[in-house]
């Protein structure tokens, strides 16, 4: 399983009195304080200099590298803002882009979608990067599974939106994760999972935190946790939400008869209780495997939709649960894959699932056209 954590553009900026870096500082401390210990990495999708300016960007790395886990770091709109990125790698992303690396089994790509264009929201991957996405992309084993990190979703892109959306799609792409709407989202476009963590800075609405996923299998999995949240912290990893499957001939995604749960327990003691209860009336004692992930099975589960709950309970009281909703179906219905149309594009968004983070008000650029 490969874990990991995205923060939100941050937008550091002194015209708010660095509010948006004292709240990053915060989630800093409890990236360190819960999750430390059980993800592989965290991103910065962009917008992290509100202004490009040398100041913003040392101050941001100066946090930024209290974080004890690995830190990918992507140039925005914002950060490219004074025409150049030279400053962003001085002081806070000195690794170059395009940029691939293997994490645990995974291949992991983090792109830049700003030095191509001509600055502000003029997104593009550029023919050279462009070459390079098919190269790595389509060199990858079958069967494989990558993850993509850029700053916006393909529909955003000023060109090349179909190519790149496509590419993904049928190479074997599960998750894409950005961030410059301002607002979570998650889209499924019959193909590939894409995520937007919501901005630290330029807050508009909902309280700031961290988007916390899991690649387990072909399973993807996603929920905010925000900053006034207490621990432990639950996320399902197995099976899939029905609005996270995509891919109704996968067991894992879309069990048959019966539903292995697999869930990652976070800034929990060795004391806590971990329960999975199945459409409010069949209860289960999970127990953790030999790589801590807790575990157990729901046996003769009939074809259908299926709330599942999953609780850790501390000695104190202190608790959290995830839910998710699970489709059960008989692997001779399967559903036939239907045309792929506008792939990578938010008019697949899942629009609404409080329990994950996502409100409904997408309150943002995007969505809304309030200004950049």
């Amino acid at each position: 399983m490969l874990r990991w954590l995205q923060f939100g553009d941050l937008h550091a900026c002194e015209g708010d009195d660095w509010e948006s870096l004292r709240l990053f500082e915060r989630l800093v401390s409890e990236a360190n304080r819960g999750f430390a210990e059980r993800v592989q990495f965290a991103v910065l999708p962009g917008d992290n200099a509100n202004h490009a300016t040398p100041e913003q960007f040392e101050r941001v790395g100066e946090v930024a590298r209290r974080l004890r886990v690995p830190l990918h770091v992507l140039p925005g709109d914002h950060d490219f803002e004074a025409g150049h990125l030279e400053d962003f790698r001085r002081h806070l992303a000195p690794q170059s882009l395009p940029r691939v690396e293997t994490i645990g089994e995974t291949q992991c790509l983090f792109l830049d979608i700003v030095s191509a264009g001509s600055g502000g929201p003029d997104f593009r991957l550029g023919q050279t990067q462009t070459a390079w996405l098919h190269q790595i992309l389509g060199q990858a084993r079958p069967g494989a599974r990558s993850l993509v990190f850029m700053h916006a979703f393909p529909g955003d892109l000023r060109e090349g939106c179909e190519e790149v959306a496509a590419l993904f799609a049928r190479c074997g792409v599960a998750y894409v994760g950005t961030g410059h709407t301002h607002y979570n989202d998650l889209l499924n476009d019959g193909h590939v999972i894409y995520g937007a963590t919501r901005s630290t800075g330029e807050i508009e609405e909902g309280p700031p935190g961290l988007s916390v996923s899991a690649l387990d299998g072909d399973v993807v999995s996603w929920r905010f946790k925000t900053l006034d949240s207490g621990w432990p912290f639950v996320l399902v990893t197995s099976p899939s939400d029905w609005r996270l499957a995509t891919d109704f001939t996968s067991r894992t995604q879309v069990p048959e008869a019966a539903i292995s749960v697999r869930a990652e327990i976070f800034g929990a003691s060795n004391e806590v209780v971990v329960t999975a209860r199945l459409d409010g009336e069949r209860d289960l004692t999970l127990s953790r495997d030999g790589d801590g992930v807790w575990c157990g099975r729901f046996g003769e589960v009939a074809d259908g939709r299926h709330v599942l709950t999953v609780t850790a309970t501390e000695a104190d009281g202190s608790t959290d649960t995830d839910t998710v909703e699970v489709l059960v179906r008989n692997a001779r219905e399967r559903p036939k894959r239907g045309p792929s149309l506008a792939l990578g594009r938010d008019v697949h968004s899942l629009r609404s699932w409080p329990s994950h983070g996502l409100p409904g008000g997408r309150l943002g650029p995007n969505a809304n056209g309030q200004k950049w």
